[in-house]
This record gives structure tokens, C-alpha cells and sequence, in this order.
């Protein structure tokens, strides 16, 4: 049977858990604390947000075990369920959307009428809602799970099995399998369910139709172990959850379990293509369907993926994935901040025919995101990211990408798109170290060209011209359409006096946008007048542009 958490948000305040028994939640605090996920964009809040709200400005050490003792309460009373309605970090706490039900309109009484909790930015958070009508309309729209909109594909991975009573195995399969989750998790477009609830599940059965109703999973990965002449052989199947369809089988040898960190390099390469293979799925089915019929989980990752693809074909299709998205998720904060990512490119790729339009545009989306989520950090570097290649108001970029990072220290894209402004205001040793971080952090996601992409600006600001040469090079073989990147080329290789091949770079940068000029690069690009800036100019002009 699958897990349900029915919630009443007017009037009387209920929490019940709807699985084989019902499980009533009556403290104060702990249905505050699910009232607040349940009406966060994606059910997400930081631990910061919520430890402020709840039990006020008492300390950090305070705050923080008042709110792990909370959770932990949540876990004793509603046991392995726990980790199939929450997903918690050490930055963010998640209630599953997907599994929750509101059974009350406004016509039970005021909002949290009930909830005596006496911190003063719950009852300023409470009159918020309570004042505004539109919120309120959409907070008391009562429709069944099944109907729930759910914006991202879910998936986790099962223990990995083994034949016998070897202890040993028994141990790697269950890292492997926690392994995997771990990385899974760090993207933003799949919902990971916990390894715990993925242990759980493997104890009682690994019959794929009976995990996906149990989990609500979309794709699943497993595996098995087994010995060999030279090690423990690792092999995984990467299933569709719904069909138990073998979407395709990995495998890799441990050669003893002193090597795990090279195990642990063959997991996350895994869960990249995991991740990939769930990006293009997703793609490949939007494709083949009228915008209407496409699943609102499939709109975002396909609006996103396709964002970031070569073609202008590509990019242009994103849009109407994004703008559907945020029509259909109107209060999710990351629709409008994605499509306000997607106005900046029209922008910076030169396909726009009306910048000062789309530039407004951008702006608008992030502002709309900020508003639905103030402490979104991807909303908060996304507008960091419009302020300092739109309107190069660098200063404002530089306070929405500290803001960002504040909320959520790992967030990878904010770290990245730092390091492009550092490089942008000639501060080139911050700039690499912003951009190494962000690998270090680097999501999952297919996107890893653009990365390499910014790391060559950092590395032309830090006057590395060879590192800045290689990720160019990098980035251009996964991406031969992205115009800063040949530009990073032709400046690296200008300033390595290898002039032939800059001036073959070139010629391969108007092969690709034959009217492309020094005049445009001097209107167009915020620094243009700055020494990155000179710098490209300079290469660009000595290698044939005019």
C-alpha cells in the first residue's frame, strides 16, 4: 500500500500518516514543521529557515538539535515511512509532494488556526499567508496524490545482492548502493529516494513491480556481486521501474576492498549515466508527444536539457517546455528561474531580437522566483548570473551569488557562476578557485561543458593559458556551438604565441557565426572593455576577425 500524509492546513491543523494503520502526528511543533514543507516550493526548506521559524533566534547549537530532535521524533513515531515521505541533508529538509494529500479548504477556518506556536517569524509567517487571498486559494486546492503534479523523476538504488553468507559482500553491496544514492541526490532535476528506505525494501523483496508501488519510483537501479579470480566483479542493472524493462547493465571489478576509492569513481560515473540516461528518456518522450500530453516531471528535465544542447533547434524547443512548466507550476520557484536562465542565453547567444526585452524578462522570472522562494538558491544565482551578463551590475551579482551560497554551500552553480565574475573583474585567482569548487561540487546532470567552459575564462584571467586551453578543448568536444568557448581558444592559443592555430580557431568561430565581429564582442559583452576583455579583442584581432 502505498504511503500518504493527509494534512488539513485550516482550521484545526491535522497530520495523520495514511499507510496499513493511520498514524495521528499531535505536536504543535511537528505538524508546524510539515505545515511549512507542505507549502514550500518542492517541499524544500534550508535547516536555517526552519530552526529560525520554529524555535527563533536561540543560538545556532540551540536551534539545531531542537530541530534534530524533531525530526528524530517524526522517525521513532512514523518509522521506516520516514525516509519514504523525508529527504534530509545537512543544508535542506524535503517533504515528498508527491505523497501528501490536503483535505481542508478555507471554509474549515483560518490557516494553522490551532497551532499555538509562539515564535514570532512563525506567527509573521502564518499572518503572511492568512493576508494573502492568492496563496490561500492555492493552498487550499484539495486533489488526490494521484493527481499531484510531480515536477521530477524519482529513483534510487537497491543494495546490490551476492550468493552465500559472506559478510564482506553483504557490506560493499549495501555501501554501493548508499554510494549511489549519495551522488544521485546532488542533482536537482531526480528525486532520490533514501538508500534507508531502498535497504528497507530490498529486505522483504526485489520484485521490481513491487518496489515501484512501494517506493513510487520511476527507474531503479540493482546489481549483484560475485567473486572472481581477480576481485569482486560488480554488476548493475539500470531498470525502467514501471515496465522492469533493463534499460542497459554496468559492470566493474573491485580488485580487493582496499580499493574502494577507485570503486567509489566507478559509482559516480554510474550515477552520471544514470542521470543521463534519465535526462534523455525524458527528452526523447517530450519529443514525441503534443506539449500538452508531456508529464510535468518530464517538462523541467527536458526544458533544461534541451537549454543546453547545440542546436538552436534545441534551445528554442526548451522554451516552450519551460514556459509550460511554469504555467502548469505556477509556485514552483525553480520553473521561472530556469526560463529566466533561458532569456539570458537568448541573450548572450545572440539569437534574441529584442535585448532589451529579454533582458527585462529575465529579470522579471528571477524576481517572480524570489518572490515564491526568497531563500532559493538557485533563484538567487540565477539572478546573479542576469545581473552580470545582462545588465553588468556587477556588484548586485556578486550579493545574489554570496546570498546563494549562504543559503546552500553547495550549490555548485553559484560557485561556477562566481567564478565568472571574478574572472570578469580580473581576480583571477578567485576566479579558479570558485570554479574548482564548483567541480568539486559539479551536479550529476548532463552539463559538464559548460563548466569546462567558464573554467577556461578562469584560467585566461589567472594567465594559465595551457589549463585554459585544455578545458576549452574539453568542452568544445561535447559542445562545438557555444561561442565564449572558441573565444577562450582563440585567446589562449594568441597568448601561447601558437598564432597558426589561433588563427584556425578562428576561422572555425566564423564558420559557425560568419557575421560575428570585434564591433559585436565591444557592444555585447560586459567586459569587453575590461583586461579579459582586451585580452580577447587583442587574440581575436591578431587571428583574422575583424
Amino acid at each position: 500500500m502505498a504511503t500518504f500524509l493527509e494534512i488539513a492546513l485550516f482550521g484545526t491543523c491535522a497530520v495523520r500518516l495514511k499507510a496499513r494503520d493511520t498514524i495521528e502526528i499531535r505536536g504543535a511543533k511537528h505538524r508546524a514543521l510539515i505545515a511549512i514543507l507542505a507549502t514550500a516550493p518542492m517541499g524544500r526548506r534550508t535547516r536555517t529557515f526552519l530552526q529560525n521559524t520554529l524555535w527563533g533566534y536561540s543560538g545556532y547549537d540551540c536551534g539545531h538539535q531542537n530541530l534534530r530532535r524533531a525530526l528524530a521524533d517524526l522517525r521513532k513515531l512514523l518509522g521506516r515511512e520516514f525516509d519514504t515521505l523525508f529527504r534530509t541533508t545537512n543544508t535542506d529538509v524535503e517533504l515528498d509532494l508527491a505523497r501528501l494529500r490536503f483535505i481542508s479548504d478555507p471554509s474549515a477556518g483560518a490557516f494553522l488556526e490551532d497551532l499555538n506556536v509562539v515564535e514570532k517569524d512563525f506567527r509573521k509567517w502564518v499572518a503572511a499567508i492568512r493576508e494573502n487571498p492568492a496563496q490561500v486559494k492555492t493552498l487550499c486546492q484539495s486533489m488526490p496524490a494521484a493527481t499531484l503534479r510531480h515536477s521530477r523523476p524519482s529513483v534510487t538504488m537497491l543494495p546490490l545482492g551476492h550468493l552465500g553468507d559472506d559478510p564482506s559482500l553483504k557490506a560493499l553491496g549495501d555501501w554501493i548502493g548508499e554510494q549511489a544514492c549519495r551522488v544521485l541526490s546532488r542533482s536537482r532535476f531526480l528525486s532520490v529516494i533514501s538508500h534507508l528506505s531502498g535497504r528497507a525494501m530490498a529486505e522483504k523483496t526485489t520484485v521490481v513491480t513491487e518496489v515501484q508501488k512501494t517506493l513510487g519510483v520511476d527507474f531503479l537501479t540493482t546489481g549483484f556481486l560475485r567473486r572472481s579470480a581477480s576481485g569482486i566483479i560488480c554488476d548493475i542493472d539500470f531498470l525502467d521501474a514501471k515496465s522492469g524493462q533493463i534499460l542497459w547493465n554496468r559492470n566493474f571489478q573491485i580488485a580487493n576492498l582496499s580499493y574502494l576509492d577507485d570503486a567509489a569513481m566507478q559509482i559516480e560515473h554510474i550515477a552520471r549515466t544514470v542521470a543521463k540516461s534519465i535526462s534523455d528518456t525524458a527528452i526523447a518522450s517530450s519529443r514525441m508527444q503534443p506539449l500538452n500530453d508531456v508529464s510535468d516531471q518530464n517538462l523541467l528535465i527536458s526544458g533544461v536539457g534541451l537549454m543546453h544542447r547545440a542546436t538552436i533547434r534545441d534551445f528554442l524547443k526548451s522554451r516552450d517546455f519551460l514556459s509550460e512548466a511554469t504555467s502548469r507550476l505556477p509556485n514552483l520557484a525553480e520553473t521561472h528561474a530556469w526560463l529566466a536562465k533561458w532569456y539570458v542565453l537568448n541573450v548572450m547567444k545572440g539569437y534574441t531580437m529584442d535585448q532589451k526585452r529579454d533582458t527585462q524578462l529575465a529579470i522579471d522570472c528571477t524576481a517572480k522566483a524570489l518572490d515564491l522562494d526568497p531563500e532559493s538558491s538557485l533563484s538567487l544565482t540565477i539572478d546573479g548570473f542576469a545581473h552580470n551578463n545582462l545588465v553588468h551590475d556587477f556588484s548586485t551579482a556578486d550579493q545574489r551569488f554570496e546570498s546563494a551560497l549562504d543559503v546552500n554551500p553547495n550549490e555548485s552553480l553559484a560557485w561556477l557562476l562566481r567564478g565568472s565574475l571574478k574572472a570578469f573583474l580580473n581576480d583571477g585567482e578567485a576566479a579558479v578557485s570558485s570554479n574548482q569548487q564548483a567541480r568539486k561540487l559539479s551536479p550529476i546532470d548532463p552539463f559538464n561543458y559548460y563548466y569546462d567552459s567558464l573554467a577556461s575564462t578562469a584560467y585566461i584571467a589567472a594567465d594559465d593559458f595551457e589549463n585554459a586551453l585544455v578545458y576549452a578543448n574539453r568542452s568544445l568536444t561535447t559542445n562545438d556551438q557555444h561561442l565564449s568557448t572558441h573565444r577562450a581558444k582563440i585567446t589562449a592559443l594568441h597568448f601561447m604565441d601558437r598564432r597558426e592555430e589561433a588563427r584556425t580557431a578562428a576561422e572555425e568561430l566564423l564558420r559557425i557565426w560568419p557575421s560575428y565581429s570585434l564591433q559585436h564582442y565591444e557592444r555585447s559583452h560586459p567586459v569587453s572593455q575590461e583586461k579579459l576583455g582586451r585580452r580577447a579583442l587583442k587574440a581575436m584581432a591578431a587571428s583574422g576577425i575583424n
